[in-house]
């Protein structure tokens, strides 16, 4: 083998060697230079009670302890995100407006009624039972007299503060009954327009 040939050998190994060095010492910058770009976007943050800040010396002079947050990933947005309203599986009825619906969400009368009809039921036996519990929380509360119970003879504080107690459930038991009235009540002219 000549000179000739041996130097391009060797010119070719080096030059190898050079280029996979150099892309190792590249990547190895660009790296630091992303963990540093991080850690300045991130910093420490630090409480101090309620109060929350990433200034070292406020920090360090009103004694606040440092966080450990998770890192922040940012991810970028899906590709291909389609943004008309219609889906792809959408299909179009013939002699329609668009307005009018899809025909796969579109449900039966008579299947609607049914649903509406077991909602009312629901609806009338959750009103029966809030007002059963109504009636039971007038009966204890005796017109804001209620019986002292064990040791409230002695402590009136106590039996003031299971009073207020009291008038407080009372009250949103009264507001339970009227909303489901209310609710029942709505529901009556819809079940009523629907019957042919």
């Amino acid at each position: 083998m000549g000179w000739a040939q041996r130097s391009a050998i060797l010119a070719g190994v080096l030059s190898l060697r050079f280029l996979s060095c150099f892309a190792r010492v590249t990547s190895l910058l660009a790296g630091g230079v992303l963990a540093v770009g991080s850690a300045w976007g991130q910093g420490t943050v630090f409480r101090c009670g309620n109060e929350y800040t990433n200034d070292a010396r406020l920090a360090q002079a009103r004694a606040c302890q440092a966080l450990d947050l998770p890192a922040v990933a940012v991810l970028p947005a899906a590709q291909g995100v389609r943004r008309d309203a219609s889906p792809p599986h959408a299909v179009r009825m013939e002699g329609r407006s668009s307005g009018e619906g899809r025909p796969e969400t579109r449900i039966d009368a008579a299947q609607q009624r049914a649903r509406d009809a077991d909602a009312r039921a629901i609806l009338e036996a959750e009103l029966r039972k809030a007002e059963a519990r109504l009636a039971q929380l007038q009966a204890e509360f005796k017109q804001g007299e209620p019986d002292k119970q064990g040791i409230e003879g002695r402590n009136h504080q106590r039996y003031l503060d299971r009073v207020q107690a009291m008038r407080e459930e009372l009250v949103r038991q009264q507001s339970d009954v009227a909303s489901l009235r209310r609710e029942l009540a709505r529901l009556a002219p819809a079940a009523l327009a629907a019957t042919p």
